[in-house]
């Protein structure tokens, strides 16, 4: 019998879901995408459909793979959304909690003298992003379920976790979904007794903690579904950040950058948050460093849609090449405060250092710019924290298109920057931890070498340039600082 030729992945994303099929060399061979509902019940409150979901994901799944042999299904997800459902009749019990949602923020600040517990166990900050506190507060506020869910009638997990469940009937989830619960001890791999207590959420309704790359089950259909992977891992997956001190940067609405530091958690001190990178099999699992920045693409659409200054995204590298510099002028986008690694609710946006003769295209450079610049400090960040220094940045997405941003990032890191030939990055990690998990691939030299540059950027400026400007980012910076009063 010849083996199969593809394996696919689901790409279950905060917006639609996706799969796309791979072939050896990891080429796309096909792609189908889905849409879902934002439901917006209140300010602030942002929540999906799980069923819906799972209706788009069967569909997507089984119009990408009509007619092809494929030999695994990878699963990778928008992390921290967070569903719960009842274990007999595989119904959520609620809407599921998006992971933008920002209801717990009372909860949050209640918590707050067991932060030092949450970042030593978990690695992470006590915040609305996290599962935890998503799952003590359906608990809370529905009549009935906290009971429910302590006999273990009525189950927890991320996107992950459903899909799976929906897929081969088995109540698991991965190891780097689990670590972005506040839930799971960062240095055992396993749930945490003082973190359950902290939170106040009963163990019978969590999943099994699993590796990344396995055999989790089979699809109705007989696919091995073999792996599970966060969005973020799955993308430092994807662009085989395989060594300690490999780094991934996603360029999309916002950014998120992801370092390799090896078998060893690295607990940050300057801002990031420590999570699990995978773990593939019985071997030791793979820890990461994690800087999120919020607002990079969004920016530029912002400057569409708000301001008008262009009609399309694409526009902006055009507009901004009509100029030869930022003309003394700086935006830092602190629309919703600072992310990392600066986590400051009270900043907000600001653009400095306007003169009359600033003009649209030094407005439309500074907002390429800010992206660099917020990079730059997610960089300084993690090269203080791991002690290792970024050498090359493997940057995905969107944003990955527009080459003077490329060349600005290249500029203020001071090392190369550079986009693979497939900028599906996401997709193609979940495939790739399925593939090894069921033999498809042999390892992972084998995924290092179907990775491809598409293209390089190099440093063209001089320090005293670099520095210069970045004196002045900092100065920018500091003026969004203390904006809004409590």
């Amino acid at each position: 019998m010849p083996r199969p030729h593809y394996v696919a992945a689901i790409d279950q994303g905060t917006t639609s879901s996706r799969c796309i099929v791979f072939d050896q060399a990891g080429n796309i061979i096909s792609v189908v995408q889905r849409e879902h509902r934002q439901i917006f019940p209140k300010p602030g409150w942002v929540e999906h459909d799980a069923d819906e979901i799972w209706q788009a994901v069967q569909g997507v799944l089984a119009e990408a793979t009509n007619g092809l042999d494929v030999a695994a299904l990878g699963i990778t997800n928008q992390r921290e959304t967070t569903v719960l459902w009842d274990r007999a009749t595989g119904r959520p019990v609620c809407p599921a909690v998006v992971w933008q949602d920002t209801r717990t923020a009372p909860l949050t600040h209640a918590l707050a003298e067991h932060e030092g517990l949450f970042k030593e166990k978990a690695g992470l900050p006590l915040a609305t992003y996290f599962s935890g506190p998503k799952i003590r507060w359906l608990l809370d506020e529905h009549p009935g379920l906290r009971e429910r869910a302590e006999r273990g009638e009525v189950l927890f997990g991320t996107m992950d976790s459903w899909l799976l469940w929906n897929l081969t009937g088995r109540h698991v989830t991965d190891v780097t979904n689990a670590s972005r619960t506040m839930l799971m001890n960062i240095h055992t791999l396993a749930w945490d007794d003082e973190l359950l207590a902290a939170l106040g959420v009963p163990r019978a309704m969590l999943p099994e903690i699993r590796p990344s790359a396995e055999v989790y089950g089979h699809t109705a259909q007989g696919v091995a579904v073999a792996s599970a992977l966060g969005d973020q891992q799955a993308a430092l997956f994807g662009q085989t950040c395989f060594a300690p001190g490999e780094t991934k940067s996603t360029y999309g609405s916002g950014s998120f950058l992801l370092m390799n530091t090896g078998h060893e958690p690295v607990v940050s001190k300057h801002g990031l948050l420590t999570t699990v990178g995978y773990q593939i099999g019985d071997t030791p699992a793979t820890y990461a460093l994690e800087g999120a920045i919020a607002v990079t693409g969004s920016l530029v659409q912002w400057l569409r849609d708000n301001l008008g200054l262009i009609s399309s995204a694409a526009e902006i590298e055009t507009l901004a090449k009509t100029v030869d510099d930022n003309g003394g002028c700086y935006f830092v986008p602190a629309f919703s405060g600072l992310f990392a690694p600066h986590w400051r609710s009270d900043a907000r946006g600001v653009i400095a250092g306007l003169t009359g003769f600033v003009n649209k295209g030094h407005i439309a450079r500074a907002v390429l710019e800010a992206t660099a610049w917020q990079t730059r400090e997610v960089v300084d960040a993690m090269n203080a924290d791991s002690g290792l220094d970024l050498t090359t940045l493997r940057a995905d997405g969107g944003m990955t298109a527009n080459n003077l941003l490329m060349q600005t990032l290249a500029d203020v890191l001071a090392v190369p920057v550079i986009r693979p030939m497939v900028s599906e990055t996401t997709a193609l990690g979940a495939a790739y931890a399925a593939g090894l998990a069921t033999g498809y691939w042999p390892d992972i030299e084998s995924l290092r070498a179907n990775w491809h540059k598409a293209a390089e950027w190099r440093p063209r400026i001089d320090e005293t340039v670099r520095e210069r400007e970045h004196r002045s980012w900092k100065k920018a910076v500091a003026r969004t600082l203390d904006w809004v009063e409590q």
